[in-house]
């Protein structure tokens, strides 16, 4: 597997190039730019400037992973997630231009007085038509398990059984204890989005969550993808530098690599 970064949130405040200096010189793989953040690599950007920020990927070691978005399909308002899937197809297109391999979309929770599983639907058939558009531009879609209740490996396995578009992954995002059975255990729950893993999410490497356990299940299941740390800042760029080569030699030390 690889190791890569998430830019949120230790490189919200760092330039495109400050970014591929950074993973370059620490050793890292591939980064996920997620939106709104300093890099600016947004809708917004024109033809010359899509060329450009593929030009910079191509020229270096580093690979663009994804771009994050925060486009979530759970409201009651029909509009709204209408507006969110028109927005995550916008996004796509801009995906396609970078060079980008996939977009991580979210649900971010369940609405009061809806019934579950009918939001859960909703979520999997926005989902479903998402990652049949982004197949044509040969973009991923990823949904993270995500969301104060969504983030219940049960539900997004149910998510999942919705959207069975094989364009639709799952992005792993290392919540604990939530990613663990009543008993304690992490297998059950990873078999039961393992099958459609198409990137992950890993962060503090120390806080108690089985990294050990969930490298080899990922490994056990065929994985060969990226590990993105989702990490907090850390000071200026120098020490922000270090701190991951710790990290990639933990990464290592635990069976990521």
């Amino acid at each position: 597997m690889k190791l890569g970064i998430v830019t949120y949130n230790i490189a919200a405040n760092w330039d495109l190039d400050t970014i591929l200096q950074v993973c370059t010189e620490a050793g890292l793989a591939g980064v996920e730019l997620r939106t709104t953040h300093a890099h600016g690599v947004e809708v917004e950007l024109d033809e010359a400037g899509r060329a450009a920020v593929r030009a910079k990927f191509a020229d270096s070691p580093v690979t663009l992973v994804g771009l994050g978005s925060t486009f979530e399909y759970h409201a009651t308002d029909p509009a709204e997630v209408q507006r969110n899937i028109a927005g995550t197809k916008e996004y796509v297109r801009l995906a396609a231009a970078v060079g980008a391999q996939g977009v991580k979309v979210r649900p971010n929770g369940l609405p009061a007085n809806v019934p579950e599983e009918q939001t859960l639907d909703q979520i999997g058939r926005a989902l479903n038509e998402v990652a049949a558009d982004a197949a044509d531009f040969g973009v991923e879609i990823r949904i993270e398990v995500h969301g104060r209740d969504t983030c219940q490996v049960p539900r997004m396995a149910h998510i999942m059984q919705v959207a069975d578009h094989p364009n639709a992954k799952i992005c792993w995002n290392s919540n604990y204890p939530a990613d663990l059975t009543a008993e304690g255990r992490l297998a059950p729950h990873f078999d039961l989005l393992s099958r459609r893993l198409g990137l992950a999410h890993i962060n503090r490497l120390h806080c108690g969550y089985p990294y050990r356990e969930l490298f080899k299940l990922m490994k056990g299941a065929g994985y060969e993808g990226f590990c993105l740390a989702e990490i907090p800042a850390a000071g200026d760029v120098a020490t922000a530098t270090e701190l991951l080569r710790y990290y990639r030699a933990c990464f290592e030390a635990l069976g990521g690599a």
